[in-house]
């Protein structure tokens, strides 16, 4: 959950600009090890996590209308951050409605997997 607060709040440019330099570096290790990941079964924090994403998105969509937040610059990324800083308690409330259906969505994957093998 700590991951996830330092993740949620506001990059600067300097700050975004080295992330996509790590990633990019990072990028085939990271898909790798996300690919064992999906192997396994998820665990009740990251369900959680992925709740609490969803909820942030939902949100984000709100606020955003029709735009895309990849349309958005620098500073207007910065600002839906700020937003969504600001409305966390909406977002953990949203995201505690979300869990079953993140649950549910879960256990069917990992039915599908079985049924494949």
């Amino acid at each position: 959950m700590d991951n996830l607060e330092k993740q949620v709040e506001a990059m600067s440019l300097a700050q975004r600009n080295k992330r996509a330099r790590m990633m990019k570096a990072k990028g085939k290790m990271i898909a790798k090890k996300r690919a064992i990941a999906m192997k396994k079964k998820a665990s009740p924090e990251k369900m959680k996590q992925r709740s609490m994403k969803q909820a942030r998105d939902m949100l984000a969509k709100k606020i955003l209308k029709d735009r895309s937040k990849s349309d958005l610059s620098q500073k207007g990324k910065e600002s839906l951050e700020d937003k969504l800083n600001k409305k966390k308690a909406l977002i953990k409330k949203i995201a505690k409605k979300l869990l079953p259906k993140i649950k549910k969505a879960e256990t069917e994957r990992m039915a599908k997997k079985k049924g494949k093998e």
